[in-house]
């Protein structure tokens, strides 16, 4: 039998280095303080939030906020035009928001994996025609692709997951087929093609570890991309539908309420803002900390 103990060690280096260059960033650890606080949102949303975020009290009518005057404590936030928690339907949004950003992400990263990767492998008329087939996707506007396809689809939940999926689509399987042409080439696949590996076997335990690094980064960019595009689409009122608390809806919903009662529109574009930037400030530290060329000395 092998002793394990050095690729453990290994191992156990690369991540330290890994947590030392990342940790070093101080905007990647603010912006993954800021998701993990998300997260615990989202969790524990039905405790969190202090009131019901669908049902509504017809005697608050678009009450300000508590430190406005007519405010009150009751609804830090205030409420919308039927007299709903602006706060509690913010936390709740918390879970769509983040939910739909994991499995878009998750979608789009495992089709585009697969795809990428047979195309850079296979190479040929294989390759010509999945990259033409990106290329086209890739040649419509990202939203008015959305919005066509969830338009076709339907709106709702799950339709505009499908669509921001397939939106997202090409970025990882360009990345994973550029990934998969450079490192075929090297010795080690070679010498694996050698040894008597086969095709799979080539492509999932050779080649795409080595190939991981700039896909981790484009799928976490990603998230703050899923989460605006869905976001749009609620604003568009082709996503998620009312009275569904998710925060491009909240916007669609409090758009005629801008001028007179701004924090209905402020807060929930608020949290887009904070959560996309967050994302962005992750996703920079990932790369840097992954990038060797990136890395101080």
């Amino acid at each position: 039998m092998t002793n394990p103990g050095p690729v453990k060690g290994t191992l156990k280096h690369s991540l330290w280095e890994f947590w030392k260059y990342f940790s070093e960033n101080k905007g990647a650890m603010i912006g993954l303080f800021f998701i993990l606080f998300l997260v615990l949102v989202a969790i524990f949303a039905d405790v969190i939030a202090p009131h019901d975020p669908i049902s509504q009290n017809r005697g608050a009518f678009l009450k300000p906020p508590a430190w406005h005057e007519g405010g009150s404590w009751e609804y830090i936030l205030g409420t919308d035009a039927v007299g709903r928690g602006v706060l509690s339907r913010i936390i709740h949004g918390t879970r769509y928001s983040l939910l739909i950003a994991i499995v878009v992400v998750f979608l789009s990263m495992v089709l585009g994996i697969t795809i990428g990767l047979i195309a850079g492998y296979v190479g040929g008329w294989t390759e010509a025609m999945i990259m033409r087939l990106m290329d086209i996707i890739l040649a419509f506007p990202s939203l008015l692709l959305a919005l066509v396809m969830v338009a076709m689809l339907g709106p709702g939940l799950l339709n505009t997951m499908i669509a921001i999926a397939i939106v997202l689509l090409p970025h990882f399987v360009r990345l994973t087929r550029s990934s998969v042409i450079a490192e075929k080439r090297k010795e080690y696949v070679i010498a694996s093609r050698l040894a008597g590996a086969s095709h799979l076997r080539l492509m999932f335990n050779a080649i795409l570890p080595n190939c991981l690094a700039p896909l981790i980064v484009q799928a976490t960019l990603s998230f703050s991309t899923a989460i605006l595009d869905a976001a749009a689409l609620g604003f568009l009122g082709m996503g998620v539908q009312p009275p569904t608390p998710e925060w491009g809806a909240m916007l669609a919903n409090a758009r005629e309420f801008i001028l007179s009662a701004p924090w209905v529109v402020t807060y929930p574009g608020l949290a887009i803002l904070l959560t996309v930037l967050a994302i962005n400030l992750m996703g920079d530290g990932l790369r840097d900390a992954l990038d060797p060329k990136m890395k101080r000395s």
